[in-house]
């Protein structure tokens, strides 16, 4: 048996071992979103299947693109980056439905090569059948319309996420000086070549919302690990060991879930203070209202 089956049994049966022990095979509703605390890789797992598990949401032959972040230079405990054991474990329940293809894809801000090794996201994802890449040339990218945009109405794409059948964002829950935090919806600017566009001409977080027009989120996977509270989005800043996922279908209601959960430069926010997210609601992108949602948690 080679290592990457011997890693998709031990995920299967650790799962079953310790979800037919509380009685979840017996759970009637499909949530709206889960959160669960624990261990990265098992907790982002947990997750998945209390939402009905990869296979509804990655069906055998498709092409998936999972967009972490890995812009920086810097291990999981920083809280930069997404944590590598929470994107392998989404990568592995991508192979175990039959993805044909899984890309996992950033647009880096620092040393692509520094970034792949220091965030430990390749290692981790090394014998997961993903092809790991941070972006760095234009060759990567195909100019595309966003027909919904109010703002931005194009931009350069990653080519592989215009392909795709299957997107999933797999981001870190970090805080941002310019949009207060950064999360899925926000975290979708690390698969356009023309960010600094989305700073200078547009508003930004309308233009964010008008990205994720284009490139909404099948799946969100929040790695609510080690949170960056403060001094984001590289840092240095106060981490928080949250040892928490949150995971939806809905890519406004997982960031409204991430900013209500946990507290950013020291204090408690509701989602509706957060422009990007407000806005995203808004004009139809998924629910903030945190209140009515259906959630389950679960703490490993």
């Amino acid at each position: 048996m080679d290592r990457r089956s011997f890693l998709t049994l031990a995920g299967a049966a650790w799962f079953a071992s310790n979800l037919w022990g509380r009685g979840l095979w017996a759970a009637t509703a499909t949530p709206d979103a889960a959160v669960v605390t624990g261990g990265p890789g098992e907790a982002a797992r947990a997750a998945v299947e209390m939402l009905g598990g990869m296979g509804r949401f990655v069906k055998p032959g498709q092409k998936v693109v999972i967009k972490p972040n890995m812009s920086f230079p810097t291990p999981p405990e920083k809280g930069a980056n997404t944590h590598p054991a929470v994107v392998q474990a989404i990568a592995a329940m991508c192979s175990e439905v039959g993805a044909a293809e899984i890309h996992i894809l950033d647009n880096p801000l620092s040393s692509a090569e520094r970034c792949l090794e220091a965030s430990g996201i390749q290692e981790a994802c090394r014998d997961m059948g993903g092809r790991v890449q941070a972006l760095t040339a234009d060759r990567f990218y195909k100019e595309a319309d966003i027909e919904a945009g109010e703002d931005m109405k194009e931009n350069a794409f990653v080519r592989e996420v215009l392909e795709a059948d299957v997107l999933i964002a797999a981001p870190t829950a970090k805080s941002h000086g310019a949009t207060g935090v950064s999360l899925g919806l926000k975290g979708m600017m690390g698969l356009i070549r023309d960010r600094g566009a989305m700073h200078w001409r547009y508003d930004l977080d309308t233009a964010i919302v008008d990205l994720n027009t284009r490139l909404k989120a099948d799946l969100t996977v929040v790695d609510g690990m080690f949170v960056l509270s403060t001094g984001g989005p590289y840092g240095p800043g106060k981490v928080l060991k949250e040892d928490t996922v949150i995971a939806s279908p809905d890519p406004v209601a997982a960031d409204a879930l991430a900013v209500e959960a946990f507290a950013w430069y020291g204090r408690r926010f509701e989602a509706r203070q957060v422009k990007h997210v407000r806005l995203a609601a808004e004009r139809g992108l998924g629910s903030m209202d945190t209140a009515s949602l259906r959630v389950k948690r679960l703490a490993l």
